[in-house]
Formats: C-alpha cells, structure tokens, sequence
C-alpha cells in the first residue's frame, strides 16, 4: 500500500500570520493535533503542533534559567526558545521546511521516516503541491508490515475511494479528519464525528456508491473537551509543587 490510499485528503492548514490562539482554537474544533502552514499561494513552508504550546508565557512553562545556565545554554538557543514561547504567531513557533512525503511512498518507507525523524504527521505531496497528510492514526506499525503480505488494493478500489469521498466531503455533516479506505469493494470509514446522525449518514452514502460490498464502521464520537494527548489518548497527572532555587538560580 502506498499514502495516497490512506491519507486524510481534506488537511486543515493555517498561514504563517494566523495568531497562536486562532491555531490553537482549529486544532482544537477540528480535533488535530497540527496543522500544515501554507503561503499566500498555498505552498507548504511549515508545520506546527500540540508540541509547540507546551512550552508557552500564557502558562508560566517557558524555560526558566539562571545567569549561569543561560550562558552554558548559548544566546542563540535562549534567542530562539524565547521567540518560540513568546511568539503570537503562527510564524514564529513553527516547524520550517518540515519533512514530506510523495502520494507514491510505500507505507514501509514512510513508517520509517516517522521512526528515524520521531514526527507524527508528514504532508503528502503532489510535486509541489500538498494533496494530503499521514498522522500516526492513520495507520499501525503493524499494518505497515502486514503490507509486504497483503495484496494491494485494485484499480476499481481505487476508484470507489475516490467516489466514497467525493459523496461525503462536500456534506455539511462531514465528520472530522475523514479517512476511507477500500479492500475488495469493502469500504472502511474513520473519524471524527459528533453526533450518531453523523454516523448513518456516512455509511450511507458510501453504500450507495457503485461497487461497495460492505462499509467498516470506525467512526469514533469526539469527547466534549479533547484531552492533550494525540488520538484522545489518556494522559497522566502530575503534581506541580514549587521547587526550591539551585545554585544556579542565585544571582552573580
């Protein structure tokens, strides 16, 4: 299988001068976890995440250093570290020239960039242009090495994909980061949806395109307040207590 036949087409992207709270408030409305940032003429210039809001003025986590530390540390780095928390947009805190993909990559091959790189998404791309993202819901490591063994899908899956999204994308009810996938006629629906109506509408018009065997459900209901971890996974609780000051925190 390739990432063209997996990846979420419709990608929510953000320019370079949106301020960090319209970012943040998409992620949040579109449950993702970052958003691609394009130029005026839509071309791929950088990327920007959920990591980049955990260091932040807003809530008091910036990287806080003594004199001594902060020259052990370097002004360029302790430059850099302050425009990214400080910064008010999107420009300022994001990821530049980040790493892509082509429509034509092998699963295999894209796993590993996402295991050497330690990144979560890739941008999908058509020459210069983005048709497409792959995030780690996508897909399993597991599905990654079963695609060696399995057949590909065909030519006429192909077709039904594209037909399955063309039906649902353009509806108002679309569920969020819509992803088909199609195995002998057989169509699977993933995303995000926020009422069950969602749901049979969905499965619905994929069952009304010619050729479709069978529809997979794996909608999932989005929670009322998306927890902080990617693919509303758990996170855990920590206790903040106030550190007492180190010998480097003491002034010269």
């Amino acid at each position: 299988m390739r990432a063209h036949q997996i990846m979420t087409p419709q990608v929510i992207t953000v320019g370079a001068d949106t301020t960090i709270v319209e970012a943040a408030n998409m992620m949040l409305r579109h449950h993702v976890s970052g958003l691609p940032v394009v130029d005026a003429m839509g071309g791929l210039i950088g990327i920007i995440s959920e990591g980049d809001f955990i260091r932040r003025a807003e809530t008091a986590t910036q990287h806080k250093r003594g004199r001594w530390l902060s020259f052990l540390t370097g002004a360029d780095r302790v430059a850099a570290e302050f425009a990214h928390e400080h910064g008010r947009k999107v420009g300022e805190i994001m990821t530049p020239d980040p790493l892509t993909v082509t429509e034509g990559a092998p699963l295999d091959q894209v796993v590993q960039i996402m295991e050497t790189k330690n990144v979560k998404r890739l941008p999908v791309m058509r020459g210069d242009r983005m048709v497409g993202i792959l995030t780690r819901s996508d897909f399993l490591a597991a599905v990654a090495n079963l695609a060696h063994a399995v057949p590909g899908p065909s030519a006429d899956d192909d077709h039904i994909r594209s037909e399955v999204l063309a039906a649902i994308k353009q509806a108002p009810w679309r569920p969020c980061r819509l992803n088909v996938t199609v195995r002998d006629g057989i169509v699977g629906l993933s995303g995000v949806i926020k009422k069950e109506s969602t749901r049979k509408a969905a499965i619905v018009a994929a069952e009304n395109v010619v050729g479709v065997r069978k529809v997979q459900d794996h909608l999932s209901v989005a929670p009322a307040y998306p927890p902080p971890e990617e693919d509303f996974g758990g996170g855990d609780f920590v206790s903040l207590q106030e550190q007492p000051p180190t010998a480097d925190d003491q002034p010269f």
